[in-house]
C-alpha cells in the first residue's frame, strides 16, 4: 500500500479552514493530523464536526505531528512555523510566500536538515512556463495586480505613506517597485508576486505594480515575461474570499492540488 502522508496546518482562516475541511472529507494519500489556530474556541468548533478530528496543538508542535506542515497563518508567525518544520526535516508548504523572501536563509537551513520547501502556485498562473523560461535567458518579468480597494486596506505600505484607499473612485496605482519591496509593504496581498519572483529571475529583478481599482470585483493579476524562449502575457481574475478579501477562493484549492502532487502516481506539470 502507498504510504499516507500526514499533514498539519498552521492557521484556520480563509485558507486553512477550507484546506482542513477538504482533507477531512478525504484525499487519497493524505491524512490531516494536527491544526493550530490563534482562536482556540473557534478552532475547536470547526474540528469537532470533522469525521476524524485532528489534534489541536500550539504552532511550535505542528512539525512534531506530521510529515507535511502547511503555513496558512498571519505573516507575523511565519518564522515560528517554518523554523520548526525545517528543523525536523519536514515538507514545508507556505501560503505566505511573501514572508519567505526576506528569510531565504531558511532554504539553506532546509538543505542542511533534509527538509523541503514547496511553494504552491496560489492565486497565480503560468508558473510552469515562467520556470521553464528561467532555465534560459530572461530579459524581464513583471506583474500588475489590481484589487478592489477594500482588499488592500491596512497594508503596511499604505499606512506608512499615508495612502487612504477607502475613498478611491478610479483606478489608482498605489505601488511600483520590485517584488521584495512589494512583499514587505503588502504582506497579505502579493504572495503571487513572491511566487513569481522565486519561479523566475528573483525578487530584485521582478517588477510589481499594485492598483486599487474600484472598477474590478475580482483580484486580477497580469504577468508579462520577455525571454529568449518565449514571450508570455497571462491574466487571471480570482474571486475574493468572503472571509478574507485579500485572498482568492482559488488559493486553498491550489494548496490542495499541491499536496495531492506530493503523493499522486500521475503528476501533471513540472
Amino acid at each position: 500500500m502507498p504510504r499516507v502522508l500526514t499533514v498539519a496546518i498552521g492557521g484556520l482562516g480563509a485558507i486553512g479552514a477550507h484546506l482542513a475541511r477538504a482533507l477531512d472529507a478525504g484525499v487519497e494519500g493524505l491524512s490531516l493530523a494536527a491544526v493550530a489556530a490563534r482562536d482556540q474556541a473557534k478552532a475547536e468548533r470547526l474540528v469537532s464536526a470533522f469525521r476524524s478530528p485532528p489534534a489541536l496543538v500550539p504552532l511550535r508542535e505542528l512539525a512534531e505531528r506530521a510529515d507535511v506542515v502547511v503555513e496558512a497563518a498571519p505573516a507575523a508567525v511565519f518564522e515560528e512555523i517554518a523554523e520548526a518544520a525545517i528543523a525536523r526535516g519536514r515538507v514545508f508548504v507556505p501560503a505566505s510566500v511573501g514572508a519567505l523572501l526576506p528569510r531565504m536563509h531558511l532554504v539553506e537551513r532546509a538543505r542542511q536538515t533534509g527538509a523541503r520547501i514547496v511553494v504552491p502556485t496560489g492565486a497565480l498562473l503560468g508558473l510552469d512556463a515562467v520556470r521553464a523560461t528561467a532555465e534560459g535567458e530572461v530579459e524581464s518579468v513583471s506583474i500588475e495586480t489590481r484589487k478592489p480597494p477594500r482588499g488592500l486596506a491596512g497594508a503596511p505600505y499604505l499606512e506608512e505613506n499615508g495612502i487612504d484607499v477607502s475613498g478611491v473612485r478610479e483606478a489608482t496605482r498605489v505601488f511600483a517597485g520590485n517584488a521584495f519591496d512589494a512583499a514587505r509593504g503588502f504582506p497579505a496581498n502579493v504572495n503571487v508576486a513572491a511566487a513569481l519572483a522565486l519561479a523566475g529571475i528573483g525578487p530584485e529583478r521582478t517588477r510589481v505594480e499594485i492598483w486599487a481599482d474600484p472598477g474590478v470585483t475580482r483580484n486580477t493579476h497580469t504577468i508579462r515575461v520577455e525571454a529568449a524562449a518565449a514571450r508570455l502575457t497571462m491574466t487571471i481574475e480570482n474571486v475574493p474570499s468572503e472571509a478574507n478579501p485579500r485572498t482568492g477562493l482559488i488559493t486553498p484549492l491550489s494548496i490542495l492540488a499541491c499536496l495531492r502532487g506530493l503523493t499522486s502516481t500521475l503528476k501533471v506539470g513540472s
